[in-house]
């Protein structure tokens, strides 16, 4: 074979692997690599988008790292939830697969009831939890008080707001709770009864058999979690503004973060710096620190995946 049939051979396999992977490469480019370019391009930039954008060096960065009130709080909730939120959701997640799986009658039933809340609309879910969170009216607080317990305040408490957050995310397990049931019901039996036959207790065969059959499943609910937690808008806003008693229509300007910035996550601040104040440098320079971020807790999972099952080896 002569040295130019070798290459044409090699064009064409390569023309062919490029023609298998264009709907990828269009898609990648398009929907990621050109947006992530020109975040990154706009962060130099002055521009509100209805005058052409103007080159302002590293204005935007420091503006953000040293003057803008709302950064840090938002970075500092951001991270809380993420290490709180996530941790909270996958452990209870995991709990509750594993009770359900043990329960002999009803299992269906509790199943269906542990996921019914997964499927409640956002907005809808996080309304009804205010209400029933209502410092003064809802059934949380009074039942606690006839309890002789002294309520929170939940939503109108900067102390008590994130984990009220967090108490509708735990409610709202079901997702993780049917991807646990799924790994768990797919561990070989054979191993329960070696570990049975060398006398380990429940703990044992939990550390030494389940967990490192399920680390894969594990690992993958840490690492989605960590990415949704890190696009967290929602639920925060609803919560603050239906606290705040500011329910006004989407031309009204509200300052999230109520109360005192505690709600406050970085996904706001894009959207109130950007689509609200027009500040889109600003805002990119947020959205690219939130992108950083997702990317070091994902690859430091990634790397550290080990640590999920080492619970002392």
């Amino acid at each position: 074979m002569t040295a130019n049939t070798l290459r044409s051979k090699r064009r064409r396999s390569a023309l062919r692997t490029a023609a298998f992977l264009s709907p990828w490469l269009i898609g990648f480019g398009f929907f990621f690599a050109y947006p992530l370019l020109s975040t990154v391009y706009f962060s130099f930039m002055k521009y509100d988008g209805f005058r052409p954008p103007v080159f302002n060096g590293l204005d935007n960065w420091t503006y953000v790292f040293s003057d803008y009130p709302m950064f840090w709080p938002a970075l500092r909730n951001t991270l809380w939830l993420v290490l709180v939120m996530v941790t909270l959701r996958v452990v209870f997640g995991l709990g509750v697969g594993l009770l359900i799986t043990k329960i002999k009658t009803g299992a269906g039933v509790f199943r269906t009831l542990f996921y019914l809340p997964y499927l409640a609309p956002p907005v809808a879910a996080t309304l009804a939890f205010v209400f029933l969170l209502n410092p003064g009216t809802g059934p949380v607080n009074s039942g606690l008080e006839a309890l002789g317990l002294a309520p929170p305040s939940w939503f109108t408490d900067p102390d008590w707001s994130k984990p009220a957050l967090t108490l509708l995310a735990l409610w709202g397990v079901g997702d993780l709770m049917v991807i646990f049931m799924a790994a768990l019901l797919d561990v070989p039996k054979e191993q329960y009864e070696a570990a049975e036959l060398d006398g380990a207790s429940a703990w044992q065969k939990f550390r030494f058999v389940t967990l490192p059959n399920i680390s894969p499943i594990v690992l993958f609910a840490v690492v989605t979690g960590v990415i949704a937690t890190m696009q967290y808008y929602t639920q925060p806003l609803v919560a603050a503004k239906v606290a705040s008693g500011n329910m006004g229509g989407s031309g009204q300007l509200f300052e999230p973060g109520y109360p005192e910035k505690s709600t406050l996550t970085l996904p706001q601040i894009v959207y109130s710096a950007g689509f609200q104040r027009f500040d889109y440098g600003t805002a990119a320079v947020v959205a690219l620190v939130l992108f950083a971020l997702a990317m070091a807790f994902t690859a430091l999972l990634m790397r550290r995946r080990g640590g999920l099952i080492q619970m002392g080896d």
